[in-house]
C-alpha cells in the first residue's frame, strides 16, 4: 500500500485544526498509509535578523532530514514551488506509483520557512498559489488536496 507522510514543523493546538487534520487522515487511510510528523519549532527571539533566521532553519533542516522516509518522492510545500490543479496533483502521485515508489513525503515548513538545502534536495516544490495562509491551515489545505488527488485517481465522485 502507497505511504504518504506529511512532515510539519510546528505543533497544532487548536480543536477545530485537530479535527479537520483527523477527518481527512481517516479519509486517506481508505487509499494509502498517512503518517503526520510534527517536528519542533526553533524558537527565536520575537525580531531575529536573518543570520538568526538562517541558524534556526538549519536546526530545523536537520530534523527534516532525519525524518524524510527512506526512498520516499519528496515534496516541499513553498510559494516559489509550481502550482497545480487537483487533477494534475493525482496525475503527478500517479506517475510516481508507476514509477514504483511506494511512499510520497511532503513538508511544510516552520512559520519562517523552510533552509534551501532542504529545497535543493526536493524531488518537487509545489505551491499553493503567491497567498499567505496560516501553516496549521496548510495542514488541513494539504491533506485536503492529497484525499483529493487520491479520490481522483480512484475514480469516486469526491471530486466534480
Amino acid at each position: 500500500m502507497f505511504s504518504i507522510t506529511l512532515l510539519t514543523v510546528g505543533k497544532l493546538k487548536e480543536k477545530f485544526y485537530l479535527a479537520a487534520v483527523d477527518e481527512y487522515v481517516k479519509r486517506l487511510s481508505a487509499y494509502c498509509k498517512c503518517s503526520l510528523v510534527e517536528l519542533p519549532e526553533t524558537r527565536l527571539p520575537d525580531d531575529p535578523n536573518a543570520a538568526e533566521i538562517a541558524a534556526g532553519l538549519q536546526k530545523e533542516a536537520a530534523l527534516i532530514a532525519a525524518s524524510i522516509p527512506k526512498g520516499a518522492w519528496f515534496c516541499v510545500l513553498t510559494p516559489e514551488g509550481k502550482e497545480l490543479s487537483s487533477e494534475a496533483l493525482a496525475d503527478k502521485l500517479r506517475a510516481i506509483k508507476n514509477e514504483g515508489r511506494s511512499a510520497a513525503c511532503f513538508l511544510i515548513g516552520s512559520s519562517f520557512g523552510i533552509d534551501p538545502e532542504i529545497k535543493r534536495r526536493a524531488d518537487f516544490c509545489l505551491s499553493f498559489g503567491p497567498m499567505t495562509f496560516p501553516h496549521h491551515l496548510m495542514r488541513v489545505m494539504a491533506l485536503e488536496q492529497l484525499y483529493r488527488a487520491e479520490s481522483i485517481q480512484a475514480g469516486t465522485k469526491y471530486h466534480k
